[in-house]
């Protein structure tokens, strides 16, 4: 999968010039949390609601509404934004997205096709990939359990599943945190609890968590 196939597009972009009132505005019209700032066409900087709040006036200042209003029309985006920004492009693998935001604990990465932004990746297109590979939108039996960390497991795993005419929905490999073991993840569907329980018993280690 890779982040083109994800992105959130058209991308919403903010002006460097646009006062910060105008742009948290946008951000609350559009529901979005963070914006690529873009003057002729190029990428200059990205900004975020938190910026823009923690560039706002506090509520118990002593500061009068028109006061207020005449400070935040002379504060722009530009005075506010991050101007280093990190970029990926459309074939950059979704993975490798999520590491760079998780790395760098940052929300949200612009997508760059030849020097212009066509899209945003943020977490919350992360979370609905997450759901998706976790079928967490689909009914079935959900199995959470330990493996051996040798070639084969999987293959085991799925061979009796298959065999009793079971359909997997979603399967994921984990770090277990124990020497020598993975964790895996997978729903499945066609089969009881009771039936899912049995089948894969003799093939994994220990059945951490089995629910329909």
């Amino acid at each position: 999968m890779l982040v083109g196939e994800r992105m959130s597009k058209p991308v919403i972009t903010i002006s460097p010039d646009m006062p910060i009132s105008e742009a948290l505005n946008l951000m609350k019209k559009e529901r979005i949390r963070r914006a690529p700032v873009v003057r002729d066409a190029k990428l200059v900087g990205i900004v975020s609601d938190k910026d823009l709040l923690n560039a706002s006036p506090s509520p118990v200042t002593t500061l009068s509404i028109w006061e207020m209003n005449y400070l935040l029309s002379k504060v722009t985006v530009a005075q506010v934004m991050s101007p280093n920004v990190m970029t990926v492009t459309e074939d950059t693998p979704i993975e490798q997205a999520a590491r760079i935001m998780a790395d760098n604990k940052i929300g949200g990465l612009p997508v760059m096709r030849d020097g212009h932004v066509v899209g945003i990746i943020t977490e919350t297109d992360l979370f609905k990939v997450f759901l998706e590979l976790l079928g967490a939108r689909e009914p079935g039996v959900r199995v959470t359990a330990l493996i051996e960390d040798q070639p084969g497991q999987l293959a085991n795993i799925t061979e009796a599943i298959s065999t009793r005419k079971g359909n997997f929905i979603s399967f994921g490999q984990f770090s277990s945190g124990k020497t020598n073991t993975k964790m895996v993840t997978f729903k499945v569907r066609g089969l009881s609890l009771d039936e899912v329980k049995t089948i894969i018993s003799p093939v994994v280690k220990e059945i951490l968590d089995i629910r329909s």
